[in-house]
């Protein structure tokens, strides 16, 4: 999919705002396991076709609504990916704006896991 530059005039503009972190950095962290929330922000579709292990799904579309009552803390320790990283660079500085103050955004998203080979759930 080509994305239009007013898009990625926005995600350049949250990613300047947010932390980000490699996928071997992500990887690393549940391996050590340290305690942190690994969510996926893609649609229901992607997520039941595959998701990283040890993600749990919060889709974009209802992140904003539901967050304050899965994570009530504002300064836990959360990890969002989508498929890229365009749709949770957007996410984290969402909830940076609603007081989230650890949030970290999966650079390369649920592609760059794929291609380094770290393991993946499927839904069903």
């Amino acid at each position: 999919m080509e994305h239009k530059p007013a898009f990625l005039k926005l995600v350049e503009d949250a990613q300047r705002q947010v932390r980000e972190a490699t996928v071997a950095d992500v990887k690393r962290k549940l391996d050590a396991g340290e305690p942190f929330h690994f969510i996926d922000v893609r649609e229901d579709h992607e997520f039941a076709k595959d998701h990283a292990k040890g993600a749990v799904h919060l889709g974009r579309g209802i992140l904003e609504r539901d967050i304050e009552s899965k994570i009530p803390s504002k300064g836990a320790e959360i990890v969002l990916y989508c498929g890229g990283g365009f749709r949770s660079a957007l996410a984290a500085e969402s909830l940076g704006r609603m007081g989230y103050t650890d949030v970290t955004s999966m650079e390369g998203g649920i592609r760059a896991w794929r291609e380094a080979g770290y393991p993946l759930d499927n839904a069903s």
